[in-house]
């Protein structure tokens, strides 16, 4: 009886498996707090943050401000029921994102809003922080007017 051995393709299954396994270990350990991706950019006068949130229920996103400190947190449950689970990566529980923010940012105008799975963060520059033109004063014009 002759039979087909693929032995990359069984080490492949094997090392699945092994790797599945380590990583539904380390997501049951870990469970209580997730970094969230974030991008960030400038876009005129103000800083512009999307964090990646899919499936996450609006309800549970909390944004807040502790002196310049800007936290962020959000939580997706696991999906409820009598299921047979084939594969299973998404993970489940509590994300959380800080930023300590600098003094260029008007916290009190800092907005959030959720829409297809993104959370974007828009961040305005403080009127301080913002390009200005500065008068040239000098000694030259003043006795030139006189």
């Amino acid at each position: 009886m002759a039979s087909n051995i693929n032995s990359f393709r069984d080490f492949d299954r094997l090392a699945e498996r092994m790797l599945s396994s380590a990583s539904d270990a380390a997501m049951d350990l870990s469970q209580s707090m997730r970094l969230m991706p974030v991008d960030l950019h400038r876009e005129g006068d103000q800083w512009i943050m999307h964090c990646d949130l899919p499936g996450v229920d609006p309800d549970s996103i909390d944004v807040s401000l502790d002196g310049r400190t800007l936290t962020i947190r959000a939580t997706r449950t696991p999906r409820e029921g009598d299921v047979e689970w084939l594969r299973r990566e998404r993970p489940t529980g509590q994300f959380v994102r800080q930023l300590t923010l600098g003094t260029s940012v008007d916290t009190d105008n800092i907005r959030a809003d959720y829409s297809e799975g993104v959370l974007c963060v828009t961040l305005p520059l403080a009127e301080k922080a913002k390009p200005r033109r500065i008068e040239v004063n000098s000694s030259t014009k003043a006795s030139i007017a006189s």
